[in-house]
């Protein structure tokens, strides 16, 4: 049957009630009485976090169910409660203008790390811009430059440093080269940069022209950063956003589940996979 279904493209379930005579219906969702316990949880994620949809706080809340001893609620049982009581986001209809087939992601830590900069205006009409690199398998953000001004190509160079130290604790350490994967901007196209990027064990390359969607996971992050972080908070001037960035960052890395992570955060995850490399079996 599964053969004879998947040439046709239709549904193996469909064609066994029909087999059968059993057409299944599916009334609206009834709510449970357990599910009143968990409401509280839902709301108490959504004011910390109300640009959060309905599996990064299926997450979030059972992270706290498992911390109690409770048992964990199934995602789809959590977007039916959220359904039922209108807590759900309004669907993203947007759309790529290109087309991009190519994958960034990486199955190892410190294959590839992408970098991208981004700006966050103020109230009072200052912008800071930030950039950032991140690894392209686990997410963590290992390391930021910010200013006011316009970000150097030397603050890229200390943007390298610094992320290699975060991961090896020292730039004599790397053993193996490693992708370092960004758009063409000058700071990071600058001979310097490609000179310093070298002698640290980095191999440059950069997106094609019109196409951002090659390096997709820093765009991604950009739009996370901007609408879960930056979007939710009041910016009243560009030394409030230099305080907030370290707290920023610092949850992103240890809070934010990711879907491609399987809902875990970037450094639950490192630390989940330290774990498996380290066991024997």
């Amino acid at each position: 049957m599964k053969a004879v279904t998947d040439s046709l493209g239709i549904s193996r379930s469909r064609q066994y009630e029909k087999k059968g005579n059993c057409i299944r219906q599916r009334g609206k969702y009834q709510p449970k009485e357990e599910d009143t316990l968990c409401l509280p949880l839902i709301y108490e994620v959504i004011r910390e976090r109300p640009t959060y949809g309905y599996r990064r706080i299926t997450a979030i809340v059972n992270r706290e169910l498992i911390a109690r001893g409770e048992a964990p609620i199934n995602h789809k049982r959590m977007y039916r409660i959220m359904k039922a009581n209108d807590l759900l986001l309004t669907r993203y209809t947007g759309r790529p203008t290109y087309r991009h087939e190519g994958k960034v992601m990486t199955e190892r830590s410190n294959e590839r790390w992408c970098s991208d900069g981004f700006e966050i205006a103020c109230s009072n009409r200052q912008r800071v811009r930030v950039a950032f690199s991140m690894d392209c398998c686990d997410r963590e953000i290992m390391s930021y430059v910010a200013t006011t001004g316009g970000v150097s190509s030397e603050m890229v160079q200390d943007l390298m440093i610094d992320a290699i130290e975060n991961r090896f604790g020292s730039i004599d350490k790397v053993t193996a080269p490693i992708e370092w994967l960004s758009d063409n901007g000058s700071a990071y196209t600058a001979i310097e940069t490609r000179v310093t990027a070298q002698a640290l064990g980095l191999l440059v390359c950069t997106t094609p022209y019109r196409s951002p969607e090659s390096n997709g996971m820093a765009e991604a992050f950009v739009k996370t950063f901007k609408r879960d972080y930056a979007g939710v908070h009041d910016l009243p001037d560009a030394v409030t956003v230099m305080e907030y960035l370290p707290k920023w960052f610092g949850d992103y890395n240890e809070y934010h589940p990711h879907k491609a992570l399987k809902m875990k955060s970037p450094r639950e995850f490192r630390r989940l996979t330290a774990k498996l490399e380290a066991c024997p079996v």
